[in-house]
């Protein structure tokens, strides 16, 4: 057993040996080429690095070998930024005619310097330049003066008319010159504008009051002078008598002169609904240029007197309409401008008179006035006491209610639409009322009063027809 073992172990050893030694020998034979297997899978990346490498050190060595020269100042070119951008003016062609001097260095005269002196401008010699400023200030100055010397003229017209006509105003009126609002000293007019004026008096008996407009011409606008050439127009006076309700009877009349009594009926309201045909003049024995519109024959037939054809064929040229009316509510009303109830009316008698006369002047004109003004407190005597026969009477309250008629059924819609929107206002104002309230059955209530109310409203309305038994 023993003899068994150490053979074993003596063969161990011979084939540990005899391995060795062949392992020595294939490292001796294989020992100069250990990387072998790696030079044949070289990596691309690997061998541009080195290649690159060869190249900075093959470029190195040449520039060792070759000398470097020094660079000079003379080889080197700094350009300037600023002598480039005014390069072109010292190019001599691009000015032709203009040649510049070479300094002369031997020399010692200093270049020449240029002087501007301070020569004034003359405005005597340059006029021309301004004749827009010129025109302005020449109509800044004509206007000015024309405002002053029209203002000061239309002034002393106001204030000449009142002078003339005082003594028979204050023999008329107990008051002239008190508005109602503020006393008048001196029984002076009213200045409302540069070019109107107006005065007010009271205490008369047949009218609660007379108020006197005088309408001038805008003299003090040269703007309006200018245009009086294109459209010529006059100085006006009117005199509006405001009556009561027992000192008129029922007509609507007028006298007015052609062109006037055309515009009064498209205008007037009460012209245009109770006597809108217009009766020529000559008819009445008045001018031709004249024209007549009256609600009831007997009216003209006794307001056209006497005196009335004698003061209006003198005065033809300053009388521009004699308006006199119990139904006067203004001008009329535009279709824009709806209306569920009749205009206010007033009884009241309207004077208006041109203040000129053929070749006199308006002081003159005014002087001549005398006569017509008393025949205007003629004229409110005679209306005071006129009164209209039965007949008469009679058809003036026909016509009136003719018109009422005709205004109700055209407004019915209006006035329809009008009470709706009171009903649902005040419907409105009782719902925040009863919603104020802290009781929920009184809301309640009313709550239900409401509903039955709209149904009722929304249910057709059925008539019952009542058939009598045989």
């Amino acid at each position: 057993m023993k003899f068994k073992l150490k053979l074993s172990i003596l063969l161990l050893l011979v084939t540990f040996l005899v391995s060795y030694g062949v392992h020595g020998q294939f490292n001796d034979q294989f020992k100069d080429d250990e990387f072998a297997d790696f030079e044949e899978f070289e990596d691309p990346e690997e061998a541009l690095l080195k290649e690159s490498l060869n190249v900075q050190q093959n470029v190195q060595e040449t520039w060792e070998e070759e000398p470097v020269e020094a660079i000079t100042e003379e080889d080197v070119m700094i350009e300037d930024e600023e002598d480039s951008d005014f390069e072109h003016f010292k190019d001599e062609e691009e000015f032709e005619g203009f040649k510049t001097a070479k300094p002369d260095p031997t020399s010692k005269q200093e270049a020449p310097t240029i002087t501007i002196q301070d020569i004034p401008m003359h405005l005597r010699s340059n006029w021309d330049s301004y004749y827009l400023e010129l025109l302005m200030i020449a109509g800044l100055v004509a206007y000015i003066i024309n405002f002053i010397t029209g203002r000061n003229k239309n002034f002393k017209l106001a204030t000449h008319w009142i002078n003339t006509h005082r003594a028979l105003l204050e023999d008329n009126f107990s008051l002239v010159g008190d508005d109602g609002k503020q006393e008048i000293e001196n029984s002076s007019l009213i200045k409302e504008s540069e070019n109107t004026f107006t005065l007010w008096c009271s205490g008369r008996s047949c009218c609660e009051g007379m108020l006197v407009e005088l309408k001038l011409i805008k003299r003090q606008d040269l703007v309006g002078l200018i245009a009086q050439l294109i459209r010529p127009s006059t100085d006006q006076l009117s005199m509006s008598f405001d009556l009561g309700k027992e000192d008129m009877d029922s007509f609507v009349f007028c006298v007015a002169a052609k062109k006037t009594a055309a515009r009064l009926v498209k205008q007037i309201n009460d012209l245009s609904l109770y006597c809108p045909e217009r009766k020529s003049g000559d008819k009445f024995n008045l001018p031709s240029g004249f024209n007549v519109m009256s609600e009831i024959a007997e009216v003209s037939s006794s307001l056209i007197d006497s005196k009335f054809l004698t003061i209006v064929n003198k005065f033809s040229d300053l009388i521009d309409y004699i308006h006199i009316s119990d139904q006067f509510s203004g001008p009329k009303q535009t279709e824009e401008t709806t209306l569920t109830k009749l205009p206010d009316v007033k009884k009241v008698i309207l004077f208006n008179f041109n203040l000129q006369m053929g070749q006199l002047s308006i002081q003159d004109t005014i002087d001549e006035m005398k006569p017509l003004m008393q025949f205007v407190f003629y004229t409110l005597d005679r209306v005071k006491r006129f009164r209209l026969s039965r007949e008469a009477k009679s058809k003036a309250d026909k016509n009136r209610h003719r018109v009422e008629e005709a205004f109700l059924k055209t407004t019915h819609v209006a006035r329809a639409e009008a009470a709706a929107l009171r009903k649902e206002e005040k419907r409105r104002l009782e719902k925040e009322k009863i919603m104020q309230e802290e009781d929920p059955e009184k809301q309640r209530r009313w709550e239900e009063k409401e509903a039955k109310r709209q149904m009722k409203k929304k249910t057709p309305k059925m008539k019952q027809l009542k058939v009598k038994a045989l």
